[in-house]
């Protein structure tokens, strides 16, 4: 049988990790995987996370299965940080699954099941899984414009012309915040001509939101989701707690399914836990049983909270000098976008040459569509992204 199976393309992200690991020079410098990392280039165990942990060692009596669908403590905690009262709870279906991924999978899975022969809408670029799941489904995708290269902003135009094509039962992916991998967000003007769009050709919107709180701010980077949920018939939201909550290793992942008539809820609760039970049966409890104790407790929330502003404001700054020194080295203002763009990621608009010699030449590894993630430099490493930037002409 194993002589029938073909090798399988690398991926590419883990590729260039490899490479960098491989690099002699101390000089070198890691913009490639999507992992924060604190100034020292260490990804921490938020402080909130490893009281909880504690506690949870300390009155935890069995390992046995939680609910199929996941907790009902972390399912409630995270329905709420994710969508507040924009939809009532007896309208939100919702599992645990292990990851955002597991979310992501979850969510094309229950398309499949209920549609099958739908499309799913991709912005150009995407996070590439999306589509490496969607292929290895065998599930039919049309792609949307989503950034302009020569503005590093978002093509807005292009994507509602592509948006025209949406036939009823059609699912169009979208990004809630912190686009990856461009950094470039839509504003919620945008957000609703969208709504309107799909909601006019009966197409269903799915919701990626991987980076809550990175962005703008909690409440600020859940905006467009809500307004999303509250003014659709139906919505699929994939989120994750790997990035807000640093528990990256845990796979803490939920998936909603939103639907505005009440009778549909029971249904699509079931199936959502029929999909969980085959895929992997019971979720993974731990990571989202430390989420649903931190959400759950007055002092540990704002802990966790103000950690993480601390986390996206050091972000935010390291936008800020990283613009500021390119308009300095170029003596223009074309690099603006760095500091508008949001999340750990930024598209740069450099051609996969110049991001060849800035890793050849200078050490400084990124992908070869040019998305760094910021919170892999620091203030002594921004100028010398800067320099290299500038020296191969971008």
């Amino acid at each position: 049988m194993f002589e029938h199976l073909k090798e399988k393309p690398a991926d590419k992200i883990l590729a260039l990790a490899q490479a960098y690991r491989e690099d002699p020079r101390e000089t070198k410098i890691d913009l490639g995987v999507g992992v924060y990392r604190t100034p020292e280039g260490v990804t921490p165990i938020m402080r909130a996370i490893k009281v909880a942990e504690k506690r949870l060692w300390e009155v935890e009596t069995t390992k046995a299965y939680t609910a199929l669908a996941g907790d009902p403590a972390f399912l409630d905690a995270m329905i709420g940080l994710v969508l507040g009262d924009a939809v009532a709870r007896d309208r939100v279906a919702a599992i645990a699954t292990p990851g955002g991924t597991g979310a992501v999978r979850q969510a094309f899975e229950l398309v499949k099941m209920a549609t099958p022969d739908a499309r799913i809408f991709v912005s150009d670029p995407t996070w590439p899984n999306h589509l490496s799941i969607l292929a290895h489904m065998g599930m039919e995708v049309v792609s949307y414009r989503y950034f302009d290269a020569a503005t590093c902003g978002v093509d807005f135009a292009g994507m509602m012309a592509d948006l025209e094509g949406l036939r009823a039962g059609d699912v169009v992916l979208l990004h809630g915040c912190c686009h990856n991998p461009t950094g470039a967000n839509l504003n919620l003007t945008e957000w609703r001509a969208v709504v309107e769009r799909l909601n006019a050709a009966g197409a269903l919107p799915m919701i990626d939101i991987a980076y809550q709180g990175f962005g703008d701010g909690l409440e600020e980077d859940a905006a467009a989701v809500r307004f999303v949920a509250a003014n659709c018939p139906e919505v699929l939201i994939a989120a994750s707690c790997s990035k807000n909550f640093g528990i990256y290793r845990e796979r803490t992942g939920i998936l909603m399914a939103v639907a505005q008539e009440a009778g549909l809820h029971k249904v699509t609760q079931g199936n959502l836990a029929y999909l969980n039970r085959q895929n992997y049966s019971f979720p993974p409890d731990h990571g989202a049983r430390l989420v649903s104790m931190v959400l759950g407790d007055d002092d540990l929330r704002a802990d966790w909270q103000a950690e993480l502003e601390e986390v996206r404001l050091g972000m935010l700054k390291l936008r800020e000098q990283l613009a500021g020194e390119l308009q300095r080295l170029s003596g223009s203002d074309r690099f603006g976008f760095v500091a508008q763009h949001r999340g750990m990621f930024s598209r740069l608009g450099a051609s996969p040459e110049q991001v060849a010699r800035m890793r050849e030449e200078h050490g400084i590894y990124m992908v070869g569509d040019s998305r760094i993630n910021i919170a892999g430099l620091n203030a002594a490493t921004v100028p010398v992204l800067a320099r290299a930037m500038i020296a191969v002409g971008v």
